[in-house]
């Protein structure tokens, strides 16, 4: 176990340059039976994994939860993975892996966990279009040698927090009344976010705030569109703040990450001054770093409506924070 606990500032370091670290892992027999499917999280999301300890079983509490676990003094939610996706272990349930998500921690339950690899993002597509299940965010393509031809299902971990505990994601609507757009007349914020529910919550809470959005599920497609309107203001004499009143963007999104998005952005002479949010569900220290080291203007975790408008404004006035 102790050969997955690799050392967090490399993995950290792995960021600036479109690549990260996908842990590998099996749920069991999927719904029409055949070979275990892979499954996969980023690395960054994982505190550590743990043998399946006593899971303490609550009055009236439902499949996917399996209870309360106490990992290291502290009582954190299980919740049964396999049930989540339709598969059924063929070995039981046999590990956890503990993860830090937007601000809170959890346990998934698997059956078992098989590697660590790297890729770059440009090997992780969108979902959306092949895949029908919704805790699907996307798909990766596996190239080295034990897995040549493979793919790994990447899990949307929020939409499936968000179906299983729906009143902890809530846009409280309440905290931003009054909120005026920020924006120049005419601008509009570009936002890039691969996860269906995250999208939906940052829809919400930018129109509460009065603040024009085009919505895009991957990096490379909101790049793409910042290129093309960019084109458009330098054919009208415009300056690009004209169009593009600011960037928000999550960090791990398929075909190009939100550093990559964002470094391309700052190291462009005409949209340098853009500013740019980074919204992300991967907390911590490491990442606060990189959002300097790439030029950003501003990072808040998911999902604190109040925090996003504050940082948002404060970014828009110039202020890095």
């Amino acid at each position: 176990m102790d050969s997955f606990q690799k050392d967090i500032d490399e993995r950290a370091n792995l960021a600036l340059s479109n690549k990260f670290e996908l842990l590998l892992f099996r749920l069991g027999e999927g719904q029409h039976g055949g070979k275990s499917e892979l499954y996969g999280i980023n690395v960054f999301k994982l505190r550590e994994i743990v043998p399946m300890p006593k899971i303490n079983r609550a009055a009236g509490m439902k499949s996917p939860l399996l209870g309360m676990a106490n990992i290291r003094d502290q009582f954190i939610p299980v919740i049964d993975l396999p049930a989540v996706t339709g598969c059924t272990p063929q070995t039981g349930l046999n590990l956890l892996l503990i993860t830090e998500y937007a601000r809170s921690t959890q346990a998934f339950a698997v059956e078992s966990v098989e590697n660590i690899i790297r890729l770059d993002w440009s090997q992780v597509h969108a979902a959306e279009s092949g895949v029908s299940s919704r805790n699907i965010t996307s798909i990766a393509s596996l190239n080295n040698d034990e897995y040549k031809g493979e793919l790994a299902l990447v899990l949307d971990v929020e939409q499936i927090l968000y179906d299983i505990i729906p009143s902890g994601r809530k846009v409280d609507m309440a905290a931003i009344e009054g909120n005026t757009n920020p924006l120049k007349p005419g601008a509009v914020a570009i936002v890039a976010e691969d996860s269906k529910v995250a999208r939906q919550m940052l829809e919400q809470g930018l129109k509460g705030m009065g603040i024009p959005v085009i919505m895009h599920s991957t990096g490379l497609e909101a790049w793409e569109k910042i290129k093309v309107i960019a084109a458009e203001a330098k054919a009208a004499g415009q300056p690009i703040t004209d169009r593009i009143g600011m960037v928000l963007t999550d960090i791990e999104m398929p075909e190009m990450d939100g550093f990559t998005l964002t470094r391309n952005i700052k190291t462009d002479i005409t949209l340098k001054h853009i500013p740019v949010v980074i919204h992300s569900s991967l907390s911590g220290s490491a990442n606060e770093d990189h959002v300097r080291k790439v030029g950003a203007n501003g990072y808040v975790a998911k999902f604190d409506v109040k925090e996003l408008s504050q940082v948002i404004n404060k970014a828009l006035e110039g202020v890095v924070v």
